[in-house]
């Protein structure tokens, strides 16, 4: 015989493996804080690649304006000023980073731990019926 909350649970069960659980456990196979590192690590990376391509065509289509009465100073004064705008943009993307992944990872960690609670729960539903 049916029974209607089993059905909703295996449907419910069935629309979270077919949006998230992939994701979800390829995510939870990590430590949090593992996780939130590598994947701050790899948001530095491209952080970096970006703010060179765009530093780089920047001085590029300023090329004249930049070597006009270029001295020492004023040359060490523009690199320090590219490095510390590049500090502050890692920070910033550090932080904010950090924050994202670990709230993605804390998210996905309950979307399993509530899929293996309706798992569990199928389980029981089962041994019931077949008593």
């Amino acid at each position: 015989m049916l029974d209607k909350k089993r059905i909703r649970l295996m449907a419910k069960m069935s629309a979270y493996e077919k949006k998230h659980a992939k994701e979800d456990l390829r995510i939870s196979s990590y430590y949090k804080k593992d996780y939130a590192s590598l994947n701050t690590l790899i948001t530095v990376l491209w952080i970096t690649v970006g703010y060179a391509i765009l530093a780089g065509l920047y001085a590029l289509c300023n090329l004249n304006t930049l070597l006009e009465n270029l001295t020492i100073t004023k040359l060490l004064l523009m690199i320090a000023v590219a490095v510390g705008i590049y500090l502050i943009l890692v920070v910033i993307y550090c932080v904010f980073a950090g924050n994202f992944y670990k709230g993605k990872y804390n998210k996905a960690k309950q979307r399993m731990k509530k899929y293996y609670r309706d798992l569990t729960q199928l389980g029981k539903m089962e041994m019931k019926e077949k008593k």
